[in-house]
């Protein structure tokens, strides 16, 4: 059995699926590869369900009925993976800006370090970020200045979305309360692994602005971000994380 599973949700990736699921299927370390398709118009999930014969028993698909955001087709990954006894589980994103050889550093930091959550981190160690304009890496960069001061958690990416989880922080996350589906999701899952006292590292990565396909970043995902960042603190206040 694999100890390793990437979950990469998807919504008209179509451009994106085959080279990326290829590309981290063969890594040197062996991963498994789950896919969460939002339906995609583009028969994203058609072309997944093409290259299962081809990588049997390695790469996984759970198609869902509609585009439901984010942060509930991780939470469904999760369950996915914790019901098939993953040790590791790992977020990425389908359009490379993601470069999957740093899976293998976020697995290291888990496995062989101390880290129970290791975030591939852009502001670690200065910003790495290419090709996004200069407002992109200022929202980006100073959402996670905002959130450690909300929360005081020490990180300097709160929003990353490449990540890897030991099983045991999402066993103990009660994952049907996690409601928020963008930025703030990734927020609440690194602050619910903080306040469960789980050792976080971050792990530097330079990060690329996709080339193929559309961003799915809107103003209403901001807009969640910055007040979700403040229900999270007050819900800690009152004991009701």
């Amino acid at each position: 059995m694999n100890d390793s599973l990437v979950i990469i949700p998807t919504y008209n990736e179509i451009e994106n699926i085959e080279s990326i699921i290829r590309t981290v299927l063969t890594l040197h370390k062996p991963f498994h590869v789950l896919i969460i398709d939002d339906n995609s118009p583009d028969h994203t999930a058609d072309k997944v369900i093409a290259l299962q014969s081809e990588f049997s028993g390695k790469l996984f698909l759970e198609k869902r009925a509609k585009k439901s955001g984010l942060g509930t087709a991780y939470v469904h990954g999760f369950k996915w993976a914790l019901a098939n006894k993953y040790d590791y589980i790992f977020e990425m994103d389908a359009d490379f800006s993601h470069n999957p050889t740093d899976l293998e550093k976020l697995y290291q930091a888990c496995h062989l370090g101390d880290a129970d959550l290791a975030i591939g981190s852009r502001y670690v160690t200065g910003v790495n970020v290419v090709n996004w304009p200069l407002s992109r890496v200022l929202l980006s960069y100073f959402a996670s200045v905002y959130v450690r001061f909300i929360t005081g958690m020490k990180i300097h990416d709160a929003t990353a979305g490449f990540v890897c989880y030991k099983r045991q922080v999402l066993e103990s996350i009660h994952l049907d309360q996690i409601k928020f589906v963008g930025y703030a999701f990734q927020i609440e899952m690194k602050y619910r692994t903080f306040c469960k006292k789980f050792k976080i590292s971050e792990v530097p990565i330079i990060f690329t602005d996709r080339t193929k396909g559309q961003s799915k970043m809107s103003n209403s995902i901001i807009v969640e971000a910055v007040f979700g960042v403040i229900a999270l603190r007050l819900k800690r206040l009152v004991n009701t994380l």
